[in-house]
Formats: C-alpha cells, structure tokens, sequence
C-alpha cells in the first residue's frame, strides 16, 4: 500500500527536478534551496499527522499515510518553484523584452538532437550518484568480515563498523557542506562560460573553486583531526569512535576537491570522466579495505584510510583532466599559505582545549571554545598571509560575505 500512495509522486517529482535545473542553468540557487526546505517540512509535516490519523486502521494505512508524506513535499516544492519561474520570467521580459526571439546567428536544433543530448549528459551523472550506495554496500560486505580476520570478534567487528559508518561518515559530510553547494552552482557558471568560449573566465572561476575548497576544508580537518574523541563523545557519547574519525577527517580535504573538481568536469560537458573516475578510485578501496582492515595495527582505521583514498583518487584523476582541458594547476603557493594558516588553527585547537579541560573539566566548552577560537584565528591568519582573496570569499556559502565585512572592519580586507 505504501509502494501504491507513492507512484502520484513519481509524476511531480520529475517536473520539480526539471525544474530546479532549468533555474540552476540560469544559476538561481535559491528556488532549489527554498523548494527542498519547503519540500522537507511539509513532508514530515504530512507524514506525521497521516500516520497518527491512519493508526487506528493498521500499520499498512498508517505506513501508507506517512509515505503520502512524499507527494505532500514534492507538490508543494513544486509550487514554490512556479513561483520562481513566474519572477524569472518577468525578470527576462524586463531585460530582454516580451517577444524574445533566437538571433540569426542561432543554429535550430531538433527536439530528438535535445533529448538525445540531455541523455549523454545526465546519464553519466546518474551513474556517478548511484556509485555512492554501491561503494557503501561494499563496504557493509567486506569491512566487517575483514575486521574479524584482524581478530576482532562479530560484535566488536559490528561496532566499529558504526563508529565508521554510522558517525565518522556523516560528520565528514557534515563538514563538506559547503563544497558540495559550490560544486553545485559552480556546474552553470562553467557552462556558460564554455558556451560563450570565455576561456579566462573557466579558469579563474575553477581555480577560486578550488582555492574556497581547500579555505572551507582545510579548518574542518583541522577540527575534526584533533577534536575527534570529544566531538565523538558529545554529538554520539561514544568516545570509541575517536580513532576512526581522526582518520576520516583526512578526506575533508579531499573529498572537497573531489565534489569541486567533479561539478568544473561536468560544466565543461565531461560529465563520464568523473563517473569512470569514481569507480576507479572504488576498485581502489576495496583493495585497500580487503588488505588494510584485516591487518590488527590498523583495523576499521584502515578502512578509514581506504576511504580517503577513494576520495584523493577520484580528485586528482579530476584535477589531471582539467589540467588537460583547460589548463589548470593548483596554486601551490596558495596551498601552502592555507596550509600554514590551518597549522596555527591546529596549535590554538589544541592548546585551548587542553588548558580550559585542565581548569574546568567542561569538554562541552572546551570543544567548543576550542573550534570557535581556532576557527577566529584561520580565518585572521589566511587573511595576514594572503592566503585567500577578498572576491573568493564573498563567493563562499552562506558565512562569505559576514567574514568580509568583519574583516573589513578591523581593516584586514579593504
């Protein structure tokens, strides 16, 4: 019965992606942003009262109402996308006038040359999205199994599977946040300028990307390396998963460069590089899961370093292709002032937390007072040693343009 309330959502579901793609090539990130928020809320909302109304009828109509949930959501993202589609267009009669029409210049296409286009574009991204279930279903089969080679027992081998699984993965992705909204919108600005054959402007536009990545990851790495047992024994009080977390904050770094440079490929029209890209650098964790996880020194910290190898090979396969397409090189002397500047991060983490626990035995203030300091002090020693440009972080999600204005105002950025 679940499965049968469900099938009306398949219909607005696919209007409503359409739709938010059509307004992300106009590069409107907030419909997609306000859609899904509203989408969420009127979802549970549903989801919540039809299960309780239907409760008394059975489980299968309780189960039923809650997955009218889904519908709920997807109808009323969709209306507050019409809505936006209502502004934009006003915003393009305003601009362009009312009877825009395709310049003599424009070649016509026919509607199977576009369709026929939309699907070697979408399908490899499609393939590449479905990669990420599959590599964790590999990892549900081989990690547990290879811990207990290691000599842990079927329990033990379970539990730490959870530590990895269940609490480090989600707090790297947590702290990724923010690539992934860049790598998003990143996708039509580099488009558009491809189209436009604006050479520069790909450039310039992939390496801020890649210069914000490493600003944003660079400081969660150094959080999440050296905080990862009172982080651990705060958010999921299980202090045991510290190991596994310092490990798994390696592939912030390159998880982010991974989402960035994958969203510059597919910009560009390369959207199968990044999918044979992904399944590369799967072979090559499950390679290192089978041999790491079953070694006693490293244990499911072996399986933590197999997923920031999955991660690192995928981004530097991505960055070796833009390099090839477009030109680009990392700034290594920019990098390298990020990197000293998440290096005295790492050293006020470090020391604030140790000396604020040793005087008042507090860990949630010491964790926090220590990622709100260090975070204080990046921020100030990127801007002194230059590490990341007044434009670039304007451009940074949601916590840019406050930096800026702070650091204006104590006179770091002019």
């Amino acid at each position: 019965m679940s499965v049968v309330v469900l099938a009306p959502t398949v219909f607005f579901v696919t209007f409503l992606a359409a739709s938010r793609g059509y307004l992300q090539g106009w590069q409107r990130m907030t419909p997609t942003a306000v859609s899904q928020i509203v989408e969420q809320i009127f979802r549970v909302i549903t989801m919540i009262v039809l299960a309780d109304l239907l409760l008394p009828w059975g489980l299968d109509y309780a189960a039923a109402g809650a997955s009218l949930g889904a519908l709920a959501g997807a109808v009323t993202g969709l209306m507050v996308l019409v809505y936006f589609h209502m502004k934009l267009n006003k915003e393009i009669e305003f601009k362009y006038g009312a009877n825009l029409q395709p310049t003599a210049q424009s070649a016509s296409e026919s509607t199977i040359s576009i369709i026929k286009r939309i699907f070697v574009l979408a399908l490899p991204v499609s393939a590449a999205s479905i990669m990420l279930p599959v590599v964790s279903n590999l990892d549900l089969m081989i990690v547990p199994q290879r811990l207990e080679v290691a000599g842990y027992s079927v329990r033990q081998a379970t539990e730490l599977f959870g530590y990895l699984n269940g609490m480090a993965v989600p707090l790297i992705n947590l702290a990724t946040i923010l690539t992934a909204s860049l790598a998003v919108s990143i996708v039509p600005a580099i488009s558009e300028a491809r189209a436009l054959k604006q050479t520069d402007r790909i450039y310039n536009q992939t390496a801020a990307a890649v210069r914000i990545s490493n600003f944003v990851c660079f400081p969660a790495f150094v959080v999440v390396f050296f905080l990862a047992t009172p982080i651990s024994s705060l958010i999921y009080n299980a202090p045991g998963a510290g190991p596994a977390v310092m490990i798994s904050a390696v592939s912030i770094i390159l998880l982010g460069l991974h989402q960035v440079s994958t969203g510059v490929l597919q910009g560009l029209g390369h959207t199968t590089i990044p999918m044979v890209n992904m399944i590369l650098a799967a072979a090559s964790k499950v390679f290192l899961n089978w041999h790491l996880t079953a070694l006693p020194a490293f244990g499911i910290m072996g399986a933590a370093w197999a997923t920031a190898a999955d991660m690192g090979v995928a981004a530097f396969i991505n960055l070796y292709f833009i390099h090839k397409y477009i030109g680009y090189k990392m700034e290594l002397g920019q990098l390298f002032k990020t990197i000293c500047a998440a290096g005295v991060m790492a050293v006020v983490v470090k020391f604030f937390y140790e000396l604020t626990m040793a005087e008042w035995h507090i860990e949630v203030i010491s964790t926090f007072g220590a990622v709100f300091v260090g975070c204080a002090v990046y921020i100030a020693a990127v801007a002194l040693f230059g590490g990341m440009r007044k434009e670039d972080m304007q451009q940074i999600p949601m916590i840019g343009r406050i930096a800026v204005k702070i650091l204006s105002k104590i006179g770091i950025f002019k």
